[in-house]
């Protein structure tokens, strides 16, 4: 993709209902879990950077893309930011947190990667993945995402198990679950394409409703593990 398709990216995604309410819950999440101030932490596979500046709050960052494109892209967007910019993770820097949000499903041998995250990690460190959910809502969405999978709950925890001792497996986007699968069901029976690489937030009331009614999960899903959702969220310690 060119600088303007990531340009596009982030003007549609740092207001955008999902990626906002995603940020807002993971941010919680770490909040209860993590206790040592300044820590130092990856944000593997870091995109265009959408959570960054939150991710930053927590310690010294270090962001991960292997494309050096967007790369050069983020590193304009924050230039005030004390922020590491890499495209390897075959160094010797080990973090005491790790971050993949939506990245795993990209890669083709999840196992080897989740593998190599667990060797970045110091003694004690934590990673915290998200994924999408259900096999059976893979759409044409998803290909041109350049998904290679959806997950189930017990299908990340067979990859995971092996590295990390899990403090929290959940499935998340559980409120507008009941909407969602529905319309994804539908493209996928239809068939219907997805062509934009760009996920638009779309109508600005049904966006603020959206992320409302998503990023309200951050207060229950500290407590609770809901028993379905559109994605999964996990936490584990390095074994």
């Amino acid at each position: 993709m060119d600088k303007s398709v990531y340009k596009r990216q982030f003007e549609e995604n740092k207001d955008h209902w999902w990626f906002e309410s995603r940020k807002k819950i993971v941010q919680n999440i770490l909040k209860k879990n993590i206790k040592k101030k300044k820590i130092k932490i990856l944000d593997f596979g870091c995109g265009v950077g959408i959570n960054l500046e939150m991710l930053s709050r927590f310690g010294d960052l270090t962001a991960y893309d292997d494309n050096k494109i967007v790369l050069k892209f983020i590193r304009k967007k924050f230039l005030n930011r004390k922020i590491r910019f890499t495209n390897t993770i075959n160094d010797k820097k080990k973090y005491d947190l790790i971050v993949a949000m939506d990245v795993i499903e990209h890669i083709n041998d999840d196992k080897k990667i989740v593998e190599k995250l667990n060797r970045k990690l110091l003694k004690n460190g934590k990673i915290l993945i998200t994924v999408p959910a259900y096999n059976f809502l893979f759409t044409t969405k998803d290909k041109i995402l350049h998904h290679k999978r959806r997950y189930s709950k017990e299908s990340i925890l067979n990859i995971l198990r092996p590295n990390f001792k899990k403090i929290k497996c959940s499935y998340y986007n559980f409120f507008l679950a009941p909407l969602i699968i529905p319309t994804l069901l539908f493209y996928k029976i239809f068939n219907i394409e997805f062509k934009d690489k760009v996920e638009k937030k779309g109508n600005n009331i049904l966006n603020y409703l959206f992320k409302k009614i998503f990023s309200s999960e951050r207060y229950i899903l500290n407590n609770i593990n809901f028993p379905f959702g559109i994605s999964i969220l996990y936490l584990g310690k390095k074994k």
